[in-house]
């Protein structure tokens, strides 16, 4: 059943139904994106992510699932194009339109999309753009919704909202399972290595070795957030609940672990959470405030830790080996 989660990431476009429509007025497309990203467009096209648009529906597995739960489409079923796919709704007809794709992290992007770009001028460089114009322009993607690789705990959010499947029905009555066994860094350093842009948009190049140290903090801290979320969520002691408390319990060692090698006062305060909240059924309340504080202290991380002074992690980081797919060129 793993099969199903193979470059599964979330879009953007999770939350309430409604809400996600809304939101999926906004969604332009990813060759949209293509217009300028032509290398970054290049390399998803040969990824899962990608491939997803045809295949999920015919695998067997998503068959199953959707027939348990009575699902005719699953290209049309919200359930489904919350993580599965690009949606975007035009009247009042939602569908999907390509796999998990830029706007699957980035935030649909309409709002955004031309002053993104917008350097100063049409002579304007990303290099020869001023310190005043680029604190205006960043001001402005900000609050048009775009999701920056600078807010890192931001934009990872969107992975592990679908990697630690956001449902309990789905989990206990569709058999779908109940999470992947999803790790950022390993993630992000398989077939699309999120770094292309800052690269020169010519190469899939390996993320940096000090943002990795980032995003395995950050990663950490988000598997346990969502962990907690899904036992606040949970309603019987089934397959979804079990799962999602032990998720909570290997994030919490692999935390433990980090604490062991550098000294973040963030870090510190999340296992205090972990420790002062119980995983158990019936405890919705303590375990949603319990995932709140995580958050908060893990955006603190992400914000003000420097990678470069992380070293002492590096034993700890996912080698080659781990990596999920094959780098595409």
């Amino acid at each position: 059943m793993k099969g199903i989660f193979v470059g599964v990431m979330i879009s953007a476009l999770v939350a309430a139904p409604g809400a996600a429509q809304d939101l999926s007025r906004h969604v332009v497309g990813p060759m949209e994106c293509g217009e300028c990203h032509t290398a970054e467009v290049d390399i998803w096209k040969k990824s899962a992510h990608y491939r997803s648009f045809k295949e999920l529906h015919r695998r067997k597995e998503a068959k199953a699932i959707s027939k348990k739960l009575g699902i005719k489409r699953i290209k049309s079923e919200n359930l489904c194009m919350s993580c599965h796919y690009t949606a975007k709704k035009k009247g009042r007809s939602e569908s999907a339109i390509a796999g998990i794709s830029c706007e699957s992290c980035h935030g649909p992007a309409e709002k955004w999309l031309e002053s993104h770009a917008n350097y100063g001028g049409p002579e304007a460089t990303m290099e020869s753009e001023s310190p005043q114009h680029k604190q205006k322009r960043l001001a402005s993607v900000d609050a048009a919704g775009m999701i920056r690789r600078d807010h890192l705990y931001k934009i990872a959010e969107n992975c592990y909202r679908c990697h630690t499947t956001p449902n309990e029905r789905l989990v206990n009555k569709g058999g779908h399972p109940s999470g992947s066994d999803f790790e950022l860094v390993a993630w992000l350093s398989g077939e699309v290595l999120h770094n292309v842009f800052y690269s020169k948009g010519k190469e899939n190049v390996e993320i940096p070795l000090e943002r990795k140290r980032l995003l395995y903090v950050v990663g950490a801290a988000l598997d346990l957030e969502y962990a907690l979320r899904g036992v606040a969520e949970s309603t019987t002691k089934a397959e979804y609940a079990i799962g999602m408390a032990k998720r909570a319990k290997r994030s919490s060692k692999q935390l433990l672990a980090i604490s062991k090698r550098i000294k973040h006062p963030e870090i510190r305060k999340m296992l205090d959470v972990i420790r002062s909240v119980k995983l158990s059924l019936n405890n919705r309340s303590n375990l949603l405030i319990a995932a709140d504080k995580v958050k908060a202290l893990g955006e603190e991380f992400a914000s003000n830790a420097d990678g470069a002074t992380l070293g002492a992690l590096d034993d700890l980081l996912p080698k080659p080996n781990a990596y999920k797919g094959t780098v595409s060129k």
